[in-house]
């Protein structure tokens, strides 16, 4: 398969994107009903923003984002510490033969969005784009 600029595979199957919605889904789910007892992921709001699963579906990795980006190593460090329970939730509602061990990113594109958002709001630049 190719791989685009961000190193992704150009050429992913419908299914692999369609289980990893699914994956992402019933994460965000699950985080967002605070089923998960840890003190750290009960007090922050976890956005689950892309799921990217291997073809033989026995991997995922799962990108995140803490509300505000505060606290975001705490936040990846407990969700990897109950990684086990996700990975069970994620089983309830996923249809497949496999559910994929869950391995959690932080996902930087919210910060370069941020940075890019300021230099497009640069008096120098925003003159030149009107």
């Amino acid at each position: 398969m190719k791989a685009d600029r961000d190193g992704r595979d150009a050429g992913k199957s419908v299914r692999l994107l369609r289980i990893g919605e699914q994956v992402r889904h019933a994460l965000a789910n699950v985080l967002g009903r605070r089923a998960v007892r840890d003190p750290v992921l009960e007090a922050t709001i976890v956005s689950v923003s892309e799921v990217r699963v291997t073809p033989d579906l026995r991997q995922a990795t799962v990108f995140v984002h803490p509300l505000g980006g505060a606290n975001a190593e705490a936040v990846l460090a407990a969700l990897k510490a109950n990684a086990r329970f996700l990975r069970g939730e994620v089983a309830r509602s996923l249809a497949t033969k496999y559910t994929p061990d869950l391995s959690f990113r932080l996902d930087e594109s919210f910060d370069a969005a941020k940075r890019i958002d300021a230099i497009l709001r640069r008096p120098d630049i925003a003159r030149d784009l009107d």
